[in-house]
């Protein structure tokens, strides 16, 4: 409780990345969201300059949707601060329930689990934390809307939570410099969980999230940083389709790394 409280009362963390100044809409980009047949929007900051380029301003900056699993950046966080998960090996055993993703009806720790987006040992971790203190961060952070208003383990997939995409991409360029209100060595260890992706050209790391609206519209989410030459760029991808079966773990990736491709990343030159 000592270092939760040490670190709530630090600061109050703005999220929002981008004002209108420093935007550049680039419309060549709407076509990887027609060929697959998804509204959305994707925005890359250039962390050198402050300049973004953004597709779907509107939504990018003024429209809010469940995080999904993309709240397990702070989830983890949270439960790393306040003593409830003690480190990225800390082992929630399986329930015994079958769920339809085979690789959470095991034993987990924190790393695995997060790379898995196991949505039960994540459940568990907020049952552990609380109501109370996961509001008081959601405070601290201004995470989105803020709003717990209904279970404390479904509230960022059941839309009681909302959150802007430039509210995404504020985080993880915070995290990403060690700028939260968390200690440093937890924020290295949720971006060690992060990176999917590190050769000679390029790191990549991520989040993935993918849930449902109240309409029953399915939304994915990337959120995340390409690192080349030790320059970070940060984006975020927002994608919806009123498909409720539409195959969104492997569109939305291909839509990322198509985009990024398109924009000169992968070849070690930016």
């Amino acid at each position: 409780m000592i270092r939760f409280r040490s670190c709530y009362f630090l600061l109050i963390v703005f999220l929002a990345a981008c004002s209108q100044n420093n935007v550049t809409k680039d419309k060549s980009l709407k076509k990887y969201f027609d060929e697959n047949k998804v509204e959305g929007c994707f925005a890359l900051m250039d962390n050198g300059t402050g300049k973004f380029t953004v597709h779907n301003l509107g939504r990018y900056r003024d429209s809010s949707y469940l995080p999904a699993s993309t709240f397990k950046i702070v989830n983890s966080l949270i439960g790393l601060q306040t003593g409830k998960i003690s480190n990225d090996s800390m082992v929630i055993k399986w329930d015994g329930v079958k769920r339809w993703n085979a690789d959470w009806n095991q034993d987990l720790n924190m790393y695995n689990a997060f790379r898995m987006s196991s949505v039960p040992y994540y459940q568990e971790v907020a049952r552990r934390i609380g109501k109370d203190t996961m509001q008081l961060w959601l405070d601290s952070l201004r995470y989105g809307t803020r709003k717990i208003t209904t279970a404390i383990d479904s509230f960022w997939l059941d839309n009681s939570l909302k959150i802007t995409a430039d509210e995404e991409l504020g985080l993880v360029k915070k995290l990403y410099f060690d700028q939260l209100p968390f200690f440093k060595s937890y924020q290295e260890t949720v971006k060690r969980a992060m990176l999917f992706e590190d050769n000679a050209n390029y790191r990549l790391g991520y989040k993935t999230g993918w849930g449902f609206t109240e309409k029953g519209h399915a939304i994915g989410w990337i959120v995340g940083w390409i690192e080349e030459n030790k320059h970070p760029y940060f984006f975020v991808l927002n994608i919806e389709s009123p498909d409720k079966d539409f195959d969104m773990k492997p569109v939305r990736i291909k839509m990322l790394k198509d985009m990024l491709k398109y924009l000169g990343f992968f070849e070690g030159k930016m």
